[in-house]
């Protein structure tokens, strides 16, 4: 009696692990679809947000340009004018990349996998 007992006991064991391993699985996978879920609406949300903050830019862009070449007598001088600014603009954020673009990504991405 004592052999059946400890065989049923083994048995339910086995039973046991095999749930609990099951259950622990699709813990992970739950988790892993709700990070995901979650960084790909982030995502989505911030290229619509920079699709129309872009826009706007762009508009006030060659507004500028052309409010510039008034001035200056002639418009496209205004846009020279602003595509010299961008190309300064463009070489100090070049040369300092690394401190003004990679390591804040770098550390928003790691936190949002982490979180």
């Amino acid at each position: 009696m004592k052999e059946e007992s400890i065989s049923d006991n083994i048995e339910d064991l086995l039973h046991d692990t095999g749930k609990y391993i099951e259950a622990k699985t699709e813990l992970w996978k739950l988790k892993a679809v709700d990070k995901l879920s979650e960084n790909a609406s982030s995502v989505a949300s911030q290229v619509i947000f920079l699709f129309i903050i872009s826009i706007v830019l762009m508009s006030l862009n060659v507004g500028l340009a052309m409010m510039i070449g008034k001035w200056m007598g002639e418009i496209y001088y205004g846009f020279f004018v602003m595509a010299g600014f961008y190309a300064l603009v463009g070489l100090i954020i070049y040369a300092s990349r690394d401190k003004i673009i990679k390591t804040p990504l770098y550390n928003s991405i790691i936190n949002k996998i982490l979180k």
